[in-house]
């Protein structure tokens, strides 16, 4: 599977972006798709997922709320609409994927990896 990551950029706070990530290559079924982010200093931390097959989906408790995760079968396409943005949201943001089903896709070892996009909120 191969993703290609894009829509990071410069916001203000309190503002909106929207991260899209598509994915080509081994079939999609029974897949997870999900949004990681690291912020400067600071270790990879877990985002947001959703599974393919049923559209099932996971926060990270600092997001919640905020951010929604969603999924276009005919695009092959998952998205992350941010809203509400923080300074703390900086970081550059990764999509992965993984062929799993059954779990907490919070808990799950990513296979494939796009290429980070970065996203930057100033005060």
């Amino acid at each position: 599977v191969q993703l290609q990551a894009s829509g990071g950029g410069l916001v203000q706070a309190g503002g909106s972006l929207r991260l899209s990530c598509a994915a080509s290559g081994r079939t999609l079924s029974n897949l997870v798709m999900g949004w990681f982010r690291q912020a400067p200093g600071k270790e990879r931390e877990f985002v947001a997922a959703i599974k393919w097959n049923n559209g099932m989906t996971y926060y990270s408790d600092s997001v919640k709320g905020r951010f929604t995760i969603s999924r276009d079968n005919a695009k092959n396409t998952e998205y992350l609409q941010m809203n509400s943005l923080k300074p703390e949201d900086t970081a550059v943001y990764y999509c992965a994927a993984v062929h799993k089903w059954f779990g907490d896709p919070r808990l799950f070892d990513y296979d494939y990896w796009g290429q980070g996009t970065l996203v930057t909120v100033s005060s």
